[in-house]
């Protein structure tokens, strides 16, 4: 059974695909931090490089974006084969899109071949053809929909069948193709009106990037926890609900809903650089600014017959747990992984096998390549977004940024839980809640928690105290129903 489990809050978004029970994939949103990938702007081009086959672009953000030579189009509007010529000079105002975020200090990397994605489709105007998605198998069904595509398509505007395309009906399909086709015609208006460096299109929402990208045959419900989220998903996939009435369900509930689906303690352990297996091996995961290196352990896993045999056990768990911590923790870039040392030829084939079938599931590209006399497997993935650490972590300020702590909107949504249990007690009527400085500062700054002083807390008297002493990832919280209580002068009412 799939899910997808939608928990919209203040503070940020997280969606979490689910099977049986077991978290496959996860990701968050800061509402703080502005995710950019997928956004159109008109730039303005304010250095060429010949010598690195690049441009960079101004596109309103606060460093230029960088746009490589085979990113760019003809000077006809095409896509072509531009062998490393740069058809853009200093002062040109384009049409890009972004296709990798800012990390670090680099700024976005950007594109001229734009792409605008529906459930089935994906509209590619300055392409000619129709293209299918790399996981579509060449099907009698594949075959039938490129002809319709081909035969409603505007002439000189190219379509990509998404892998969902075959849970689609043709009317999806032209339903599609007619929203993209509109979406591109306002991009175009608001282009020629518009004054370099602007944004001309902003994607759509994680909920609705998650829906758009996920939604499957396979998948039982799509659970909210959010009223205004849920009727926007129903607005936007209207063809899935008049299919499937009952796949969007509103969860309205005081628990928090990653609570009741038991997946907080699956969320976590993403922040952990240990990884116990279902073997009793486990696997080390290790960032570094270049690269992440995966070490694979037996640990508490001796097997029943021989070394060769117990290693062979442990390799085949970690090929597919490796592939599936790569999407969960949206890994990207360099991934070195060090399997434990394998003699036979045919247990090597195996694993990678393995790996490489487990790696195939995976949406974003990622390539594999083979295992060196040294036993190290490298893999690269491309990297279009930030990875879960970099969301859910910040740099700890205990140790000057060596380490990591969980980051305060993490805290405050660990927070909210402990209040929902607490005011589960109708005795409980206040609570004294003492947290660290920046968690307090960043709560009354964003007002991560004024929803539910408005509704499920309103008859409810929350203070915080910020404390300097208290550790980021630490609070207090003392629950009384006294009428008089003692505060210190730094206690402020939650809203």
């Amino acid at each position: 059974m799939k899910q997808i489990i939608i928990a919209s809050h203040p503070a940020n978004t997280r969606v979490c695909i689910v099977e049986d029970g077991k978290l496959v994939e996860f990701w968050v949103e800061r509402e703080s931090t502005e995710r950019i990938v997928g956004n159109i702007y008109k730039g303005k081009v304010m250095n060429v490089l010949p010598g690195m086959a690049s441009a960079f672009v101004n596109i309103g953000l606060e460093k230029n974006a960088f746009l490589y030579a085979g990113d760019m189009i003809d000077e006809d509007g095409s896509i072509k084969e531009t062998n490393g010529k740069l058809n853009v000079k200093v002062g040109d105002e384009i049409l890009v899109q972004v296709v990798k975020d800012q990390f670090g200090n680099k700024g976005a990397r950007i594109s001229m071949n734009i792409s605008l994605p529906s459930r089935g489709l994906i509209l590619m105007p300055q392409i000619d053809y129709v293209g299918v998605s790399r996981k579509l198998e060449d099907t009698e069904q594949v075959k039938e929909l490129v002809d319709y595509v081909e035969s409603i398509r505007k002439p000189g505007h190219g379509y990509i069948l998404r892998t969902q395309s075959t849970d689609c009906t043709k009317e999806e399909i032209l339903s599609d193709a007619q929203e993209l086709e509109s979406i591109w015609a306002k991009i175009q208006d608001t282009y020629n009106h518009s004054s370099a460096p602007a944004l001309i299109y902003k994607d759509e929402s994680l909920a609705i990037r998650a829906v758009r990208d996920m939604l499957r045959s396979d998948v039982c419900e799509i659970v909210v926890d959010s009223e205004k989220v849920y009727e926007e998903l129903k607005a936007t996939f209207p063809h899935v609900v008049e299919e499937n009435p009952n796949l969007f369900k509103l969860y309205n509930h005081t628990e928090n809903i990653v609570y009741a689906y038991n997946l907080n303690s699956q969320i976590d352990a993403l922040l952990q650089k240990k990884v116990e297996m279902s073997n009793g091996a486990y696997l080390v995961i290790d960032r570094t600014e270049a690269l992440t290196v995966i070490d694979v352990n037996t640990g508490k896993y001796v097997g029943q017959k021989q070394l060769s045999e117990t290693i062979f056990e442990t390799n085949k768990i970690a090929a597919k747990e490796i592939a599936r911590q790569l999407r969960l923790r949206n890994l990207g870039g360099i991934i070195v992984v060090d399997f434990i040392d394998m003699d036979k030829q045919e247990q090597i084939d195996t694993v990678m096998a393995i790996l490489k079938e487990e790696l195939a599931k995976d949406r974003i590209k990622t390539t594999l390549i083979d295992i060196t006399p040294l036993g190290l497997v490298e893999i690269t993935r491309k990297k279009t977004s930030s990875m879960l650490g970099d969301v859910m972590l910040q740099p700890c300020p205990y140790c000057h940024g060596d380490g990591y702590v969980f980051s305060d909107e993490h805290v405050v949504t660990k927070l909210k839980q402990d209040l929902n249990t607490i005011f589960k007690n109708p005795m409980n009527t206040t609570v004294i809640i003492e947290v660290a400085t920046s968690v307090f500062n960043k709560v009354f700054a964003y007002k991560l928690l004024e929803k539910e002083c408005e509704t499920i807390w309103k008859d409810k008297r929350i203070y915080l105290v910020p404390s300097q002493s208290l550790h980021i990832e630490k609070y207090k919280i003392q629950a009384t129903n006294a009428t008089i209580i003692d505060l210190p002068d730094t206690a402020k009412l939650l809203f």
